[in-house]
C-alpha cells in the first residue's frame, strides 16, 4: 500500500475517523466510497480491511485516478456515483455492508483554475466535474432562458435577487458571448453589497455546479440505488454541506424517500428500509474546522438498513 506521504495534497477528508468508524468495517466485508477523490476516505478503509476484503471507489473525474492506492482489495470504477447498482452489478459485488458519501466538491477543483469551480481565478466558466461529457457553465449561462437561470440561482444558490441576476446575464449575453471567470464576474458582481459580496458570489457559483453537473438528480439516483445495494443491517454514512443535500438525505434516511413522505403501518410505526442510527448529526469540531476551514458547514448522517 502507498505511503500517504506520498500522495499529492488532493483534499482533506473531512470527519474522516467519525465517517470511516460509522461504517463498521469488518475484515472481510464489502464496502463502497461512492466519492472517491483523494482518496483519503478509502485509505483509511483499506487500513481497516483483510486480504479478503472489498472496497469499489466511485469518481467520474480523471484527475482522481491518480491518487489510486495500491491495495488489491480495492477496485476504482470511473463511473457518476448515480450508476452505483449498474456497476456493483457488473463487478458481482452482490449486497454491501456499508456505503460511504461525501459529498462535498474537493479542494482539488476549487484550486485548480482551468476547471472553474471557484471566482478566485480567471479561466474557463467550465465547472463539469466529468471532463468529457456535457453542458459547461458558460454553455448555460449563454443558452438557458431567463425563467430556468432565474430557478436554478434560487433553488441551488438560495440567492433572494435570483431573477435579477438572470435578467442581467440575458441582456449582456445579447451583446457578447459569457466564457469565462472573468467575463461572469464582470457582470455579476455588481448586483452584490461588498460586505456580502464573496457569500453571494460562493452562492451563484455552488448553483451553476449544482447545475452542470446535475448533483441533485444524481444524488437522488444514489440514495435509491445505495438502499438496494445494501444488506440488511448495512450502513449508509453520508457527509453533507449544504441544506438541499442534507434535506435529501435526511428525508431518505427517516422516510425512505428523498421527499420526506411518511408512509405508516397499521399500528403508527413508519415504513422505511433505512433507520437514521440517531436523530442527532456529527459535525466537526473547532480543531477540525481550523485545519480544513471548508468541513465548517458539514454534517455527518449515518443510517442502517432494515
Amino acid at each position: 500500500m502507498r505511503v500517504e506521504q506520498e500522495q499529492p495534497v488532493y483534499h482533506i477528508p473531512v470527519l474522516l475517523k467519525e465517517s470511516v468508524d460509522a461504517m463498521d468495517i469488518q475484515p472481510d466485508g464489502t464496502y463502497v466510497d461512492v466519492t472517491f477523490g483523494g482518496g483519503g476516505h478509502s485509505r483509511e478503509i483499506i487500513s481497516r480491511l483483510g486480504a479478503n476484503g472489498r472496497l469499489f471507489g466511485f469518481d467520474q473525474d480523471e484527475d482522481a485516478e491518480r491518487n489510486i492506492p495500491d491495495a488489491p482489495q480495492f477496485t476504482f470504477v470511473r463511473s457518476n456515483f448515480r450508476y452505483l447498482q449498474n456497476f456493483l452489478r457488473y463487478y458481482e459485488a452482490g449486497e454491501v455492508d456499508s456505503i460511504l458519501g461525501d459529498l462535498g466538491v474537493s479542494s482539488h477543483h476549487f484550486d485548480d483554475s482551468e476547471r472553474g469551480f471557484s471566482f478566485r481565478f480567471s479561466g474557463a466558466l467550465d465547472m463539469r466535474m466529468n471532463k468529457r461529457a456535457g453542458l459547461t457553465a458558460a454553455d448555460i449561462v449563454n443558452t438557458f432562458s431567463e425563467e430556468k437561470l432565474a430557478d436554478i440561482f434560487y433553488l441551488y444558490g438560495e440567492l433572494k435577487n435570483s431573477r435579477k441576476i438572470a435578467a442581467t446575464l440575458v441582456k449582456k449575453r445579447a451583446e457578447k458571448s459569457i466564457n469565462t471567470i472573468d467575463e461572469f464576474l464582470e457582470i455579476i458582481k455588481p448586483l452584490f453589497g461588498r460586505e456580502r459580496e464573496k457569500k453571494e458570489l460562493a452562492k451563484v457559483f455552488q448553483a451553476l455546479r449544482i447545475e452542470v453537473n446535475q448533483e441533485m438528480e444524481a444524488l437522488k439516483e444514489m440514495l435509491y440505488s445505495a438502499i438496494e445495494a445494501l444488506k440488511p443491517g448495512g450502513r449508509l454514512v453520508i457527509i453533507t454541506y449544504h441544506s438541499l443535500e442534507d434535506r435529501m438525505v435526511k428525508n431518505i434516511m427517516k422516510t425512505g424517500n428523498v421527499e420526506g413522505k411518511m408512509e405508516q403501518d397499521f399500528f403508527g410505526n413508519v415504513k422505511s428500509p433505512l433507520r437514521p442510527l440517531s436523530n442527532k448529526v456529527i459535525v466537526p469540531n473547532d480543531e477540525e474546522i481550523e485545519r480544513n476551514p471548508r468541513s465548517r458547514s458539514a454534517k455527518l448522517r449515518i443510517a442502517i438498513k432494515q
